[in-house]
């Protein structure tokens, strides 16, 4: 991940800028989606959204995961 022009690690923006469990593995999924094995790339996505709907049902009242 590259932010203000030099390379950090996705672990280090999702630590920086404090996001919770949910949100977290939603950006490490997006980051790595295609890098890490091309043939996973709809997969990584998928998990993306999975965590996304999750984070969803917590803020309208569901399960808290935070």
């Amino acid at each position: 991940m590259i932010q203000k022009g030099k390379i950090i690690e996705v672990i280090d923006y999702i630590q920086d800028k404090g996001f919770n469990f949910c949100r977290g593995n939603a950006i490490k999924y997006i980051s790595r989606a295609g890098k890490k094995d091309k043939a996973k790339e709809i997969e990584d996505l998928q998990k993306a959204v999975w965590y996304l709907n999750k984070e969803i049902e917590r803020l309208r009242g569901g399960e808290k995961n935070d």
